[in-house]
């Protein structure tokens, strides 16, 4: 296995890729076409030399990782929820024969004013409607495309970063300390901290993956992991490549959340203080220390096969067996169109495993703040 530099993540009805500070999202959207939109994004601290800084790289990259994923998710939500042309037009001419049978019963009762009016209402309709589907589709070339609304977002990513602190972080704390009431061992009220944090962590995946919804994600899911491992195992990007390679890779964001629920962990056990605000302040504030520890974790286990990275991997491999699906054929083109848009694969593997593609400028990765379309 070959470390590609490329990761990603899976949105709705899609999969998102980045390399390095480049990204695409391909979306399979309700006609069954696949829409790629490319951008740059160089991360909440773009000073290059953080990357050489342990830990806090991690923590730059954490939150780059959440902002970046966040913004896909919503662009994938907008474009799946927007109707094709084909569906409009449908929509249109149902509602245009309604109103023609309407305008009919009206004229019958000697309305035809009345009729009149209503068949005009319905064609302004149709005309505003069609020109909005017009619109949309001649604005995605420009970054005026980009209508993401940076404060929501931010306002977003902070909610849920509060959300999940307390619901990981505080909550298994305050229901350890109920034990207070029957033993005064800290070790012992430390421990069962610990068992209830994983059990919330493990409760709320089990309780996610039963969603319908949720689980064509984490299909799509697989389909990127698929994608980053047919390629780093040295194989020509291709569906039948795709479906035979793992659903499971090292670098995965499941795999990290599990060593940031192990490290906090360890963490709380060993730094402690009798002050109980003073608990609850450490625990949030070590919370950025966690999660640069962890990503120094996956950032070694992705770039080695080493048998003891390798054993301590295991656990996250298979965890992942709750967090990725077997994708079908049609999720797996989408996953490619977002590798080829960022990742020049063929340009990977012959510099990495001696194959012999000859390279074409349609090899390169596309342009940023690119949209277009794969029938």
């Amino acid at each position: 296995m070959k470390y590609s530099n490329i990761g990603g993540q899976a949105v709705m009805e899609g999969v998102m890729m980045r390399n390095a500070e480049k990204w695409a999202v391909a979306v399979r959207t309700a006609d069954q076409q696949i829409t790629v939109k490319t951008g740059v994004y160089n991360g909440v601290i773009p000073w290059k030399g953080i990357g050489k800084v342990p830990i806090l790289r991690g923590v730059c990259s954490f939150i780059d990782s959440l902002y970046l994923g966040m913004k896909t998710l919503m662009f994938s939500a907008d474009l799946f929820a927007e109707e094709s042309e084909k569906e409009l037009e449908e929509r249109l001419s149902d509602e245009k024969k309604k109103a023609e049978k309407k305008a009919q019963k009206l004229k019958a009762a000697g309305k035809e004013h009345e009729a009149q009016e209503l068949l005009e209402k319905t064609r302004k309709k149709a005309q505003a409607e069609r020109q909005k589907l017009q619109e949309r589709g001649d604005s995605g070339n420009g970054k005026s495309a980009d209508s993401d609304n940076s404060v929501l977002l931010t306002f977003t990513l902070i909610f849920s970063l509060a959300v999940s602190i307390a619901l990981f972080m505080l909550l298994p704390y305050f229901l350890s300390r109920a034990l207070r009431t029957v033993t005064d061992s800290e070790s012992l009220i430390s421990v069962c901290e610990a068992i209830l944090r994983m059990a919330i962590f493990f409760g709320y995946l089990l309780l996610i993956s039963r969603m319908k919804d949720i689980q064509r994600t984490f299909m799509y899911h697989g389909a990127e992991h698929k994608c980053i491992n047919c390629i780093e195992h040295g194989l020509e990007l291709s569906v039948e490549n795709v479906r035979r390679s793992s659903r499971q890779h090292k670098r995965c964001g499941t795999s990290f959340l599990l060593i940031v629920m192990i490290v906090s962990v360890i963490f709380f056990f060993f730094i402690r203080t009798g002050n109980p605000v003073m608990r609850i302040v450490i625990r949030v504030l070590l919370i950025p220390v966690i999660a640069g520890v962890s990503f120094e974790f996956i950032r070694l286990a992705g770039k080695t096969d080493n048998k003891c990275v390798n054993l301590l991997s295991k656990p996250g491999l298979l965890l992942q067996k709750l967090t990725t699906r077997e994708p079908d054929d049609d999720q797996i083109r989408v996953g490619i169109a977002s590798v080829e848009a960022v990742f020049n694969w063929k340009k990977y593997l012959n510099e990495n495993f001696g194959a012999a593609y000859e390279l074409t400028p349609e090899d390169e990765p596309r342009p940023a703040d690119d949209l277009y379309t794969i029938k």
